[in-house]
């Protein structure tokens, strides 16, 4: 999608304005638009690749497709997969507070765009170091994501400007045009010609990403540069005394377990599952327990605690996309569709091709609600989309079903169920975004946007664990399980709206 700057003299909250804007809203949200539209093309092209490289050359490979990739089985790799997807929201948390406490956002988004950068190429090296670059991309990320959201919301006159939910819907388009890109370009090349070269054009789309930032901050809120609370010379000393206690002690402790001989998978999955599910509860715990709040910002984050539940039961099914459905569409479904044949991994365009679709629809249905004091409230949209991403899961049985006597099913099936899941997505992730930005406490600006993607870390943390535990993830079983809490999760917001609402105060 082209830029589309304007004349507006309307004041658009952003002193480095002149005046142009972008879509209606300030003209700093081209630059973060476009930045962040790359660092999802090398993400998503990256995750569309990773299930199928990892059992690529194994057991549970498709008969015919290409080798060369770690031949794991589909179950640890689905694991695996799990896991690098928490880890990512994961380490959004201390990015968030390398925004707040060390760097400022913009600092932060240039380094964990450089991190990223390296850790794509690290995976285009053939080797034993993929691993190692896996976990540089998820720690980039990490820095990356919750700094650029909250940049976004520096651009607008605080929570009561109308244009925000709007402005952050315009802002999740650019995810969805990087990551349709992603799969055909990075999917098709890596699935169909070489895994490293498909990993090694991701570093190319983030680096392009970083220059378009660095040329743009220029059109930035100057809060964008600042540090809202930098640490003290004391709290940097003693920050830095507990990251290298509980380094050392994780080097002991994986040095002992190797040396014994007895190190598997398990020792690393299960450590990191536990602590994703455990961390998001000890941050909202420590963030209620502030007394530095106010009453009104302490019913504010009473009120959060709703969403980040739902939304992590939300993710649980909608991050599987790259796994549980990306592995269906390589084994169970047909690779063409009205005589046109292609990789599976392009199927992965569907959902953001559905989102740049039906993301214009929303947005102006939500403007048009508003001007008429209409808009439904957070705790309705939630309740849609929970019911929806459930529905997607009962729907998602049939193909199962269809294809379990080896017939190949038509694509349709998958287009369908992510037509579905986008509507679910688009009543819970911008949304969730904004209201993020709105429940905030002052003290935890880009902290609290970390804390937003914990949900993912929460929900993707608990699939990694039924793996562990042996269940099949692409089971029946499995999925009307996550299928029913997802839809009872919307059911309990929809029956405690009244006093959700209340907690919120101002904010709608």
């Amino acid at each position: 999608m082209a830029s589309s700057l304007t004349k507006d003299a309307a004041a658009q909250g952003n002193p480095a304005s002149d005046g142009k804007t972008f879509f209606g809203h300030p003209r700093g949200l081209a630059t973060l638009f476009m930045t962040e539209m790359w660092e999802r093309f090398s993400f998503y092209g990256m995750r569309a690749l990773l299930v199928l490289y990892l059992i690529s050359g194994g057991p549970d490979a498709k008969d015919g497709s290409q080798g060369g990739g770690l031949g794991i089985p589909q179950g640890s790799a689905l694991s695996i997969y799990a896991v690098y997807m928490a880890m990512v929201y994961l380490l959004a948390m201390p990015g968030g507070w390398f925004g707040d406490r060390v760097w400022g956002p913009r600092k932060t988004v240039i380094v964990g765009a450089s991190v990223v950068i390296a850790g794509h190429v690290v995976l285009a090296i053939p080797g034993q170091t993929f691993f190692v670059g896996l976990a540089m991309v998820a720690l980039g990320s990490g820095l990356l994501k919750s700094n650029i959201s909250t940049m976004v919301g520096h651009l607008y006159n605080g929570p009561s400007d109308k244009r925000r939910d709007g402005g952050f819907t315009v802002f999740y388009m650019s995810i969805n045009i990087g990551s349709t890109a992603a799969p055909l370009v990075i999917g098709g090349i890596g699935q169909s010609v070489n895994w490293h070269l498909g990993f090694g054009i991701a570093a190319v789309g983030m680096a392009l990403g970083l220059v378009q930032f660095l040329f743009g901050t220029k059109h930035l809120d100057p809060k964008s540069s600042q540090v809202p609370t930098p640490l003290s010379t004391e709290e940097r000393n003693g920050w830095l005394r507990k990251g290298l206690f509980w380094a050392g002690l994780a080097v002991v402790f994986y040095a002992v377990i190797g040396f014994s001989g007895n190190f598997n998978e398990k020792w690393l999955l299960v450590p990191l599952g536990i602590i994703g599910i455990l961390v998001p509860f000890v941050v909202l715990l420590r963030i209620k327990r502030d007394k530095d709040l106010s009453a009104d910002e302490q019913s504010k984050v009473s009120s959060y605690v709703w969403f980040f539940v739902a939304a992590a039961a939300f993710w649980m099914i909608f991050d599987q996309a790259g796994s549980t459905l990306n592995v269906f569409a390589e084994k169970n479904t047909a690779d063409t569709i009205f005589g046109l044949s292609f990789p599976s991994s392009w199927l992965q365009s569907v959902n953001p091709i559905w989102v740049l679709a039906l993301a214009p629809v929303f947005a102006s249905v939500w403007v048009a609600l508003a001007n008429r004091s209409k808009e439904p409230k957070t705790t309705a949209k939630f309740t849609m989309g929970m019911v929806m991403i459930g529905a997607s899961y009962f729907i998602f049985l049939l193909p199962i079903t269809l294809s379990s006597d080896g017939t190949k099913v038509t694509p349709l099936w998958l287009i369908g169920i992510y037509c579905m899941q986008t509507i679910g997505e688009l009543c819970i992730s911008p949304v969730g975004l904004s209201v993020t930005t709105k429940l905030a406490p002052a003290k935890y600006a880009s902290q609290m946007m970390g804390v937003w993607f914990l949900a993912n870390t929460a929900g993707d943390s608990v699939v990694n664990l039924l793996g562990q535990a042996g269940a099949d993830l692409s089971g029946k079983g499995v999925l009307i399980g996550e299928a029913v809490l997802a839809t009872l999760a919307g059911v309990i917001i929809f029956l405690n709206r009244k006093r959700i609402n209340g907690q919120m105060n101002d904010v709608n």
